[in-house]
């Protein structure tokens, strides 16, 4: 009762904490000069940390098995992930950029499992036979913490093609009014080229294009590291859970659909691997190949629950709405 009680408490002053930390995001947003409102962010950030890991500790004791048995446990599970990759950029004073890309995904996540939509979730209830395993934590654990991992790597990647193809739209356009304008103003279009070369000039754009530069160089490398961090997290997990699948179906791989969208979102983030470690090509096109693999790990991990199908319906839902 005193477990029940405290994970209600805990649940509410999470979503609370949620409400007031996107208000504050939000701002900090808008307003970059607000600096204590950066840090009450940060601060709500933390906060809401502490009150995730406490509400697993006490679904783990009230429940007796680790928490990652229905959709409700694994989405806190996963927005608990996203608040650590998110403070792991924080603590590397790498805030103002990466962190403000992160965030969203933790908060979100933690406001959908927290706002009530998956009541019937809540409580929680005596694991299925399939579940009453040693393998669960292990299986479970790595496939979340590798879905967090690659979900934040291919938000950088899609941060990061999203400021490329503005500055190569940018520069389109500055061609062809430069094309326009080249045969009445060749003298002045001439003195504007070398006026935009970052070498020769120290103007504002240079400095907007040299720390834009900067920019996509820091979100490629740290894209690249964390889905690399996910990807041997989502390796470690299909494995773990063949072994399983043998111990309770008899066979390591049953092509079951979350299995085979696992494998599928194995394979595109093993191409995106392939293509970042080759020096011949642009970081786009991983980016490209990285924001694929985006799109197919929520299909992987909301489509069965969604449809309800397969050997793991365990966590299928409905929503309610009041």
């Amino acid at each position: 009762m005193i477990f029940s009680t405290l994970e209600h408490i805990l649940t509410h002053i999470s979503f609370s904490m949620v409400s007031i930390v996107i208000t504050l995001h939000l701002i900090t947003l808008l307003v970059n000069e607000i600096v204590g409102l950066s840090n009450s962010f940060e601060k709500g950030m933390i906060i809401n940390f502490f009150c995730l890991t406490g509400l697993l500790v006490t679904r783990w004791i009230y429940s007796k098995h680790f928490p990652l048995s229905d959709l409700y446990e694994s989405l806190i599970f996963l927005s608990w992930s996203f608040y650590i990759i998110h403070m792991i950029f924080y603590f590397k004073k790498q805030k103002n950029n990466l962190s403000s890309i992160t965030a969203p995904s933790a908060i979100f996540t933690q406001g959908f499992a927290t706002s009530g939509l998956l009541t019937e979730m809540h409580q929680s209830a005596i694991l299925v036979p399939a579940l009453q395993s040693q393998w669960l934590m292990m299986h479970v654990s790595m496939m979340v913490l590798g879905y967090a991992a690659l979900l934040c790597g291919s938000l950088l990647s899609i941060a990061l093609l999203i400021i490329t193809f503005q500055k190569d739209i940018k520069r389109i356009f500055l061609k062809r009014k430069h094309l326009l304008n080249k045969s009445f103003f060749f003298g002045e279009i001439q003195y504007m080229n070398e006026k935009g070369n970052i070498l020769q000039s120290a103007s504002a754009l240079s400095v907007r294009n040299y720390y834009r530069s900067q920019l996509i160089e820091q979100l490629d490398h740290w894209s690249y590291r964390v889905i690399s961090l996910g990807f041997i997290f989502l390796t470690i997990g299909i494995l773990s859970g063949a072994v399983w699948a043998n111990e309770a179906w008899g066979s390591y791989w049953n092509w079951d659909p979350k299995e085979t969208w696992a494998f599928i979102t194995w394979t595109i983030f093993a191409k995106y691997l392939h293509i970042r470690t080759n020096t011949n090509l642009q970081s786009s096109n991983s980016a490209i190949v990285a924001f694929i693999g985006f799109l197919l790990i929520w299909i992987c991990y909301f489509g069965v629950n969604l449809l309800g199908i397969g050997l793991h319906s365990y966590g299928s839902f409905t929503l309610t709405l009041n």
